[in-house]
């Protein structure tokens, strides 16, 4: 079997993946990046779009963000429509002028291969992962199965930036992994149009008939999404279905109608919350989804990965360059305590924009939730803070 040496084996070439790999090689740290997938399937995969204020300067600082800040669409506000009128929450005016910026996380995604590629680091597609060895030893070690046969990467430490099917978070033993889960009784249907957006901001819509979302890519395409039943399939979805399905949630007196195009990309995502714990067990870190998962309603998935990173790369590097383990053996419960905010606040936005298909009583507490939110500046306060920059704590 062919061996090879590094300091830091990374398990995915997602955003969280191919961050901590850029952060190690500007920082004099060896790292390879092993990718069960092919380049073109990671770089097409359409996922978040919304970018924190502190996670866009985490990828302007890492060197990542160049094409960021030149196309990405800064915003300053979001709107909670309901009972067919818009309100609009002004994220920067409640949150000492920060932003958040829409950048499709595909887009994240091939700005850091470019770096990576460019820079000589390995990086190494349809590579899957197959058993990780010695977590509690003197090395670690992975083994791989390659485009040219199988090899092991030995290391000093493995983070698994894998997501919540990958095989990082199954190597620590059943016995020590404790995982919380929460699934929600409803489903996104997503699209992708080539329709200009009718909106300069976000909306986020709670109607009788369920959850819609307003979101954008670019001046020409749009993401939009449907809160639907979580036995409903694509199937039962046609195009034309979809189209009045969302002008019916999202009209008001000004937007009776919003921009339509040709459906692009369309797919049905559960609605789920995970924490895995510990995010740490040996020589090896669990970062981004192979951790946990948000519901996306909150706009926190990249950004709690990214955040996960950021902690990892200092407390890789206090390691490898100082000897300082202090970071490496407090790096679980630093995350934690983020995630668990982020959970929260992600829970708080699902079940305010939901509509219960069943009971009244939970409707009637959503709606005085929303109105709480759009008519106290305190409670329009905390969420903004919430949305725009969690993870910078």
């Amino acid at each position: 079997m062919r061996e090879l040496r590094t300091q830091v084996a990374i398990i995915g070439a997602g955003p969280a993946g191919l961050l901590l790999g850029q952060m190690l090689q500007r920082d004099g740290i060896e790292s390879i990046v092993l990718e069960r997938r092919g380049r073109e399937y990671v770089e097409k995969r359409v996922r978040a779009g919304v970018i924190e204020y502190g996670i866009a300067n985490l990828l302007e600082e890492a060197g990542a963000g160049e094409r960021m800040r030149r196309e990405g669409l800064e915003h300053h506000g979001v709107e909670l429509r309901f009972n067919n009128v818009s309100h609009r929450i002004a994220l920067s005016e409640l949150s000492e002028g920060k932003t958040i910026t829409v950048y499709g996380q595909q887009e994240v995604v091939k700005d850091l291969i470019d770096l990576r590629l460019a820079a000589g680091a390995p990086l190494q597609f349809d590579s899957e992962v197959t058993a990780i060895e010695g977590l509690q030893s003197q090395r670690a070690s992975v083994v791989v199965n390659g485009v040219e046969g199988e090899f092991r990467v030995t290391c000093d430490f493995v983070a698994g930036c894998d997501g919540s099917f990958g095989v990082a978070n199954t190597a620590i033993p059943k016995s020590l992994l404790r995982r919380h889960e929460r699934t929600y009784p409803f489903s996104w249907l997503g699209i992708l149009a080539e329709a200009a957006p009718a909106t300069d901001e976000l909306i986020y819509c709670r109607h009788e008939n369920g959850f819609a979302l307003y979101s954008l890519r670019s001046p020409t395409l749009s993401r939009l999404y449907l809160g639907v039943r979580p036995d409903e399939t694509l199937e039962q979805w046609s195009d034309g279905r979809i189209w009045d399905e969302l002008n019916t949630r999202l009209a008001t007196e000004e937007m009776p109608e919003i921009s339509q195009g040709p459906i692009i990309e369309r797919s049905i995502t559960a609605m789920r919350s995970v924490v895995v714990e510990p995010m740490r067990f040996g020589r090896l870190f669990l970062a981004g989804d192979a951790a946990h998962i948000v519901p996306p309603t909150g706009a926190k998935g990249m950004n709690l990965a990214l955040a996960d990173v950021r902690v990892l790369f200092q407390a890789l590097r206090a390691q490898l360059t100082e000897g300082d383990s202090q970071l490496i053996d407090s790096y679980s419960a630093t995350c934690l305590e983020r995630v668990w905010r982020a959970e929260e606040f992600s829970n708080y936005m699902t079940q305010m924009l939901h509509p219960s298909y069943e009971d009244d009583f939970e409707n009637g507490v959503q709606m005085a939730r929303l109105r709480q939110a759009v008519t106290s500046k305190e409670a329009s306060t905390v969420l903004a803070r919430n949305y725009v920059d969690l993870n910078s704590a």
